[in-house]
């Protein structure tokens, strides 16, 4: 159990401070183009949709039951909810730089996106902890979808940090404490679950997660990669990350 714990949290904390990688790229690169970015976040999902319906939330329903594990899957979308509704967020924070903000309204945007970021990024971080508890293959599925989407999170932080600053270690530090947050999440999640942890606690975990993950590809990866007007490029990165997932599951089973 140990040594499962401790993959957990370091899953947890690569896919977490991903964020990072794209707070790089916002300091160094230029912005990913669409086509990269649409087929990108449509990956993410499939996986993400896949791995939450064939995986998490059966394997709720095989240990609580089919009507308690939808409810916890339902729970799971409908705390989403009301994160996203609380306190948005934005993945490239395109509209604040094109508004013609000046240096004082840039770094607001930077550190308002960060702020909202980090807190969805504290559910993902217990989203990945299950995951890899219940299964170390399982999690790393998870965490490499989650890792995927937080890139561009770290890029909406950091581009508008740097043009605000001038300072690549400011948007780099924004961007790393943005993705903190995840492995808090798992922290969090072992210190609090882990002295009741039982087969059922699992499967209830699993159902909830399962229900975020959706919550985070239809809502957001999705609607992110159709925004990139690449027509069929985003349900052409759905499929693949689907295939990609279910291939893996396979030779896995």
């Amino acid at each position: 159990m140990a040594g499962n714990i401790a993959v957990s949290l370091a899953l947890t904390a690569v896919a977490g401070l991903s964020t990072t990688i794209g707070g790089l790229l916002g300091i160094f690169v230029k912005k990913p183009g669409p086509r990269f970015m649409a087929l990108t976040m449509g990956f993410a999902g499939g996986v993400m949709i896949l791995v939450s319906f064939v995986e998490l939330l059966q394997g709720g329903i095989e240990t609580v039951g089919f009507g308690p594990a939808h409810l916890a899957f339902f729970a799971g979308m409908l705390g989403m909810f009301f994160i996203d509704f609380l306190i948005p967020h934005e993945y490239m924070a395109e509209r604040h730089r094109t508004e013609g903000a000046g240096q004082e309204g840039l770094l607001k945007a930077g550190l308002l996106v960060a702020l909202g970021i980090g807190i969805h990024n504290f559910p993902e971080g217990m989203a990945t902890f299950a995951g890899a508890m219940q299964d170390v293959s399982l999690g790393v599925a998870i965490a490499g979808a989650i890792a995927l989407h937080n890139i561009p999170e770290g890029l909406a932080v950091s581009a508008p940090v740097y043009a605000a600053t001038g300072s690549r270690s400011k948007a780099f530090l924004w961007s790393f404490l943005a993705g903190v947050a995840e492995p808090a999440g798992a922290a969090v999640a072992a210190l609090v679950l882990l002295p009741f942890l039982s087969e059922a606690v699992l499967g209830l975990m699993l159902a909830v997660v399962a229900g975020i993950m959706v919550f985070i590809s239809l809502d957001e990866l999705m609607p992110v990669a159709r925004s990139f007007g690449q027509e069929h490029l985003s349900i052409v990165g759905v499929g693949l990350g689907m295939a990609v997932m279910a291939a893996s599951l396979w030779m896995l089973k």
